[in-house]
């Protein structure tokens, strides 16, 4: 199994490929059972802050300040440079799938938290 970070939708099925599980939602996906998500860890904190959470409200017109400010609390907050390192951490052991509900695949945290983190690794 090779060392990488994943992206997948928490509603699509388990596969042995995804690794490690990380839910990196903050909050629970509706209409998801525990035991159906299949989630190794849950780790609320490294979501993007309510406030903007709720500024970009899955607008796609804003995805790109969305990115923006998101980084910077990926960067700056003490709680989400903590989950990045916990992160990194595991990805030394094998991959890491972040797992997310948002239906929009392209404009959602997730795939910003992915690139952050790939490039963190360069």
């Amino acid at each position: 199994m090779g060392q990488a970070f994943r992206l997948k939708r928490v509603y699509d099925p388990a596969e042995r490929e995804d690794g490690l599980r990380v839910l990196v939602d903050r909050l629970w996906p509706r209409g998801m059972r525990k035991e159906e998500a299949r989630v190794d860890i849950w780790m609320k904190d490294i979501a993007p802050s309510p406030a903007l959470r709720q500024w970009f409200g899955h607008r796609p017109e804003r995805f790109e300040e969305f990115g923006r400010r998101y980084q910077e609390e990926l960067q700056w907050d003490t709680d989400h440079r903590e989950c990045v390192k916990e992160l990194m951490k595991h990805l030394e052991k094998g991959t890491v799938t972040l797992l997310y509900a948002a239906r929009d695949e392209i404009h959602n945290h997730a795939v910003i938290l992915k690139q952050y983190l790939d490039d963190a690794q360069k």
